[in-house]
């Protein structure tokens, strides 16, 4: 059984990731991405709550806190789900097709698989762009000396967003277009949300720095 991609160090991770195995692969770095993200979103609300000099902000920050704590948790079980995800669609294609009734069982359990590989990296990008969109007022309003590390929360989030979208394609290109309509058509809003708060965060960043 592997060992879930959380519990690994850094550098076994890294490994795992520069190895040439197929996963973990880039959506799997993009939900450890989201985490990463996440962690510095908390981090800089702990630093901006009771802190009387940025009382301002701290509605902002407790907000922040309360979701990133949850964003930070699934996107580990993300994370595994998503190499998990890649597994089952490579295993599904070296099902037996030696007659039509195989032949039929292996497309269906290709697209099955396929279909489970596009959510679960939708899931990535819907919950980086919900962690994108706090990430503006905590730059504004949180510890102004923390304000870089919302920026980097911002990048890392950002790319776990577009990151997790590229997986997204590739993956509904493999499936009939009457399938994942609800992706299909929520994906590019979710990309040009996370485009436009990408920017809105780096600017209010700057403009505290």
């Amino acid at each position: 059984m592997k060992t879930p991609w959380m519990e690994m160090t850094v550098r076994d991770f890294q490994a795992a990731l520069a190895s040439s195995s197929p996963t973990p692969g880039g959506g799997t770095a993009a939900a450890i991405s989201l985490g990463q993200a996440s962690a510095l979103t908390i981090m800089v609300s702990d630093l901006t709550i009771g802190k009387e000099k940025w009382q301002e902000g701290w509605d902002i920050a407790n907000h922040a806190m309360l979701a990133a704590v949850k964003i930070m948790s699934r996107a580990g079980v993300l994370a595994d789900e998503d190499s998990n995800a890649f597994d089952d669609v490579m295993a599904s294609f070296k099902l037996p097709k030696d007659d039509d009734e195989q032949k039929d069982a292996r497309r269906k359990a290709i697209r099955s698989a396929t279909l489970q590989a596009t959510q679960i990296p939708y899931e990535t990008a819907k919950l980086s762009l919900q962690l994108l969109e706090m990430l503006p007022d905590l730059a504004r309003k949180g510890n102004a000396n923390a304000v870089s590390d919302v920026g980097v929360a911002g990048l890392l989030a950002s790319a776990a967003c577009k990151g997790a979208l590229f997986n997204v394609d590739i993956n509904l290109s493999s499936l009939p277009s009457e399938m994942a309509a609800e992706i299909r058509q929520g994906a590019p809003e979710i990309l040009e949300k996370s485009r436009v708060l990408s920017r809105e965060i780096m600017d209010a960043v700057r403009d505290r720095l």
